[in-house]
């Protein structure tokens, strides 16, 4: 039996996205739209020959909605996803969760008590390049973590392909590092794999516009590790690179070339040379975990984890850069 699904809102940029990936999935089907724009929404049900609903609780009220995916305004996550975990439907969302990591915990609660499972897009975690990245990692190739950097950016500020919207404050919550930045810092999280007690950014406004199009932040952990994430909205040609060093050894990716590089004094060369690994295949997106945890009865505890820890380091990057001093993340509200 088909997961009937009601989408919220079309405000982000890759809202169509998920609409097809829901339309393309054989145990998933569009069922309904609600949008906080009711022009953007009702052309969007309109397309999909679906209804469209006017309220939010009317359509939350459905018995034939089963679960919805929110692509709404960042500032109204936490009231649409506690509203649709009460109603009982799962959820599948866009990062960020939420903007702040009491507003996180509130939805986590709210989720676990109504028994729905949520999944957030999170979609590098399942990319080759990734699952290949901790391989080597996990074989203890570099020896001791010492430094990770991830850096992704783009031109949409200075091209303006950019909805106008993604620069609203209130909206977005933040800019390139909230947006973009979100996947620079769950891969550095996750390569640097051990605890980061504060952070520190530092935002830069090319474009003058109310949010950052060009940002970095770095994460401090009691081992000195550091981790440096790298976002922004006003570079044409920056290549996604990931590098992480250690004091056995460096992994390279994307330097331009989408080729994974590593040199080790573990290696049979003893460090002699660039070995080119090769990557591993993408595993299931987001989405398709989401179908499955739903099917199975099952929790997405990883995904989750990433998820909120993603919004504790964001939310401590943000206050960083306002405040100009480092944050450490024991300073938060939980």
């Amino acid at each position: 039996m088909s997961i009937r699904i009601g989408k919220i809102s079309f405000w982000h940029v890759h809202a169509w996205d998920y609409t097809k990936q829901a339309q393309e999935h054989g145990d998933t089907v569009i069922a309904a739209v609600w949008d906080e724009d009711a022009e953007r929404g009702k052309k969007a049900a309109d397309s999909l020959s679906v209804p469209f609903f006017d309220s939010l609780e009317d359509m939350l009220a459905q018995k034939d909605i089963d679960a919805v995916i929110v692509d709404a305004p960042t500032n109204m996550h936490r009231d649409i996803i506690i509203a649709a975990a009460k109603a009982g439907k799962h959820i599948f969302t866009e990062k960020v969760i939420a903007s702040t990591l009491s507003e996180v915990n509130e939805i986590l609660s709210e989720v676990s008590e109504n028994g729905v499972k949520l999944t957030v897009s999170l979609p590098r975690l399942n990319d080759g390049y990734t699952l290949s990245v901790q391989d080597v990692l996990n074989q203890r190739m570099l020896g001791e973590i010492t430094y990770v950097r991830v850096r992704l950016s783009h031109n949409g500020a200075t091209a303006n392909w950019l909805p106008e919207h993604f620069f609203s404050l209130e909206q977005c919550q933040g800019g390139a590092l909230i947006d973009l930045g979100c996947h620079p810092m769950y891969l550095a999280r996750l390569f640097l794999d051990q605890e980061v007690t504060g952070v520190s950014a530092s935002f830069g406004y090319v474009t003058g516009k109310e949010v950052e199009d060009n940002a970095v932040a770095t994460l401090y952990t009691s081992s000195g590790a550091i981790g440096v994430v790298e976002a922004g909205f006003v570079n044409s040609y920056s290549p996604f690179t990931i590098e992480v060093h250690g004091t056995e050894g460096t992994l390279l990716y994307g330097t331009p070339e989408e080729k994974l590089l590593v040199r080790s004094a573990k290696a049979a060369d003893k460090g002699d040379s660039w070995n080119d690994i090769p990557l591993m295949a993408r595993r299931e997106s987001a989405f398709e975990q989401w179908v499955t945890h739903i099917q199975n009865n099952t929790l997405a505890a990883e995904n989750i984890q990433i998820a909120t820890e993603l919004t504790r380091l964001m939310e401590a990057a943000n206050l960083s850069a306002k405040e100009g001093r480092v944050i450490r993340l024991a300073e938060l509200n939980p």
